[in-house]
């Protein structure tokens, strides 16, 4: 992960470029704007710029950062010692980028890789997001909780890659998901609940508050969440939170619980089976191409996924 709002493009196409031939392809960078305020005080930033200003940044800044990656041309390097050249100097190409928040010279002083190049991960929920996800992402981590509305997302975020000029499946989405698995339905809605009750209310509040915009504190845990005015940091998130505590006519305190530690994304307890069933029909619905896991506990919840879904899901040609 590195921020477009705090980095440099020229630093963060060199540290991927470097990772990516270090891990011989396994490398991807997340594409994040950064939501946090307080984050400008370690930058020597007076403040934090507006959701509208980091998002023409980023997109300025994953410009640059591609036309960096592709300064060397795949059969630039020719180690030809009958010439003396160590490569076609008319493959290496200067960048030469001019823009609103970038002057930058280029070329990449790091040839281009065995893979060709990292790729790019964003999370794009606000209009701001898909647009920047549609236009430059491989892979798209997405919040939701409803399968009709991530298949509507899913939908939106291909069709803005095809405007982009590029082919709808270019771009991957994988909504988050935490599997909670048992025995038994009733074992993992146990689990589940034993790790939700480690949650100090103060810390819940505090942190459904950050999401929400909003200071919750003086509001009673087990009423309803109240009306809000939207909030500036975080708003495809948090219209998923007030949606998901309407629908399901949930509390503050259960709302909490449902965000804290899994920042808002789908939470399903149940056996192997169960899980399995619950992947296989978001996939085939066309609500996500794969998702983004997220364990309840590490490294047992891991083990009890890779063990128990991982095998099932093998077993129906999904994985």
């Amino acid at each position: 992960t590195a921020t477009t709002t705090y980095l440099e493009p020229f630093h963060v196409a060199r540290l991927f470029a470097s990772l990516d031939q270090i891990s011989h392809g396994r490398a991807g960078w997340n594409l994040v704007t950064s939501s946090a305020p307080a984050e400008a005080a370690n930058f020597s930033a007076p403040a934090h710029p507006p959701a509208a200003e980091r998002y023409a940044r980023a997109a300025e800044f994953a410009d640059v950062v591609l036309g960096l990656w592709d300064s060397w041309e795949e059969d630039a390097i020719t180690a030809d010692k009958q010439s003396g050249l160590y490569f076609d100097p008319d493959k290496l190409h200067r960048l030469d980028h001019k823009g609103e928040h970038f002057h930058v010279r280029g070329p990449m002083t790091i040839r281009r890789s065995d893979q060709g190049r990292p790729i790019i991960v964003a999370a794009g929920q606000s209009e701001e997001g898909r647009a920047l996800a549609g236009a430059t992402a491989e892979v798209v981590f997405s919040v939701q909780q409803d399968m009709e509305e991530a298949r509507a997302y899913c939908q939106d975020i291909k069709a803005r890659a095809v405007k982009c000029g590029r082919i709808a499946d270019a771009v991957k989405v994988m909504p988050g998901l935490m599997p909670a698995l048992g025995a038994s339905a009733k074992e993992a809605e146990e689990k589940l609940q034993r790790i939700q009750d480690f949650i100090h209310p103060e810390l819940g509040i505090q942190r459904l508050s950050s999401i929400l915009g909003t200071d919750l504190s003086g509001f009673d845990l087990d009423g309803p969440l109240p009306d809000l005015a939207e909030g500036l940091e975080q708003p495809g998130r948090q219209q998923v939170v007030i949606q998901m505590a309407r629908r399901e006519n949930l509390t503050i305190r259960q709302l909490y619980e449902r965000v804290v530690g899994i920042r808002a994304h789908r939470v399903v307890p149940g056996t192997a089976e169960e899980i399995a069933d619950d992947m296989e029909a978001w996939h085939k619905a066309g609500a996500a191409d794969g998702f983004n896991i997220l364990f309840l506990t590490y490294p047992e919840g891991v083990d009890d996924f890779v063990d128990g879904v991982i095998p099932l899901l093998q077993a129906r040609g999904l994985f």
